[in-house]
């Protein structure tokens, strides 16, 4: 028999759960080892998860006691950025050897002193590859952050009307600024009205810190017992949404998913498409950041994991090539650039 256990009550169990505690900051001697891993240890050669190809992956760990806990990254060529849950930056560069080089740690400025953990829990980051400027959405204040092309500089911060009342561990957990200009935010938690099934999810028709108009509200609905933790648009205007659940039986398994909300409007929850299942005897671990970049006609799908701070999780970045039948695979307008 399968249960599901809410993230929450197994993190209970970890001292930085509550987020009261003082938070964590990365040195200034950045040290970090990447450990090749396959995509299943049972079966070192497979390489086929549904339309995934497994590229290679990575564990990573540092002697540092404030690494790792990656929620959200950014790609930007060979240029990569991991942001954890308490506001710590690590930034290497990384070529298709998948050997990590030029690594720096860095503190993201942000709301509160920065002395709890709850003042940087911040779970989502999306990015403008043409300027630069990157936006980061915060749980426990359920706010959303620009930031300089550096992330050295916090330009403008909004908290949304329409995010007043989701949980503080529920919060902006998925965020994307798509081609378009269009932002779109999913809560990890909050429901529509007579939804339990359903996600909220916010579409802004541009910068969430500059806009006065109210967000249009959609839906999601996650596969079953699943909670969203994070997403990325396709060159072809879709969503990569990915999915996370905790359970007695697997611990953390992940969905990758993929959703169409162009024409979509208030109505109806939208359900999308499941592609990939990572469970035993796959890795599988508390998947929580999703990129998209581009390697010449490839599109190219990271994902990472939060590993909480536990010694039983890790931190994994792994990569795939997507193939998808009638994906319009056209070139996107920044070859090599992450949309995520």
């Amino acid at each position: 028999m399968r249960f599901a256990v809410p993230l929450s009550s197994l993190l209970l169990l970890s001292v930085t759960a509550s987020g009261v505690e003082p938070r964590q900051v990365l040195g200034d001697r950045p040290e970090m080892v990447a450990t090749p891993v396959p995509l299943d240890p049972s079966d070192p050669a497979r390489a086929k998860l549904g339309p995934l190809t497994y590229l290679g992956g990575l564990a990573l760990k540092s002697s540092d006691p404030a690494f790792g806990g990656f929620s959200s990254m950014r790609i930007d060529g060979d240029r990569f950025t991991l942001l954890s849950d308490g506001g710590n930056l690590v930034a290497f560069m990384m070529g298709a050897d998948l050997r990590p080089r030029d690594l720096r740690f860095a503190d993201l400025p942000g709301p509160g002193t920065g002395a709890i953990k709850r003042h940087r829990d911040s779970e989502s980051l999306t990015w403008d590859p043409v300027t630069g400027c990157a936006w980061i959405g915060f749980e426990n204040r359920n706010a959303i952050w620009r930031y300089d092309a550096s992330l050295t500089r916090a330009e403008r911060s909004v908290r949304p009307a329409a995010m007043a009342d989701w949980s503080v561990a529920g919060g902006p957990e998925a965020m994307a600024r798509l081609r378009s200009g269009q932002f779109i935010v999913i809560s990890e938690t909050a429901r529509p009205p007579r939804r339990p099934d359903a996600r909220i999810v916010l579409r802004f028709a541009g910068d969430p810190t500059e806009s006065s108009l109210p967000p249009e509200r959609l839906a999601y609905v996650p596969p079953a017992d699943y909670d969203p933790t994070d997403m990325a648009e396709l060159p072809d205007g879709r969503l990569l949404v990915l999915n996370r659940r905790l359970s007695l039986s697997g611990l953390f398994t992940a969905k990758l998913v993929l959703l169409d909300l162009r024409g979509v409007h208030t109505g109806k929850p939208v359900r999308g498409i499941e592609l990939a299942t990572f469970e035993r005897p796959l890795q599988h671990d508390n998947f929580e950041a999703l990129a998209v970049t581009r390697e010449g006609a490839d599109t190219i799908v990271w994902i990472a994991s939060d590993d909480n701070g536990e010694i039983w999780e890790q931190s994994l970045l792994l990569k795939f090539r997507l193939e998808l039948a009638n994906s319009g695979q056209a070139k996107s307008p920044r070859p090599g650039r992450g949309t995520g």
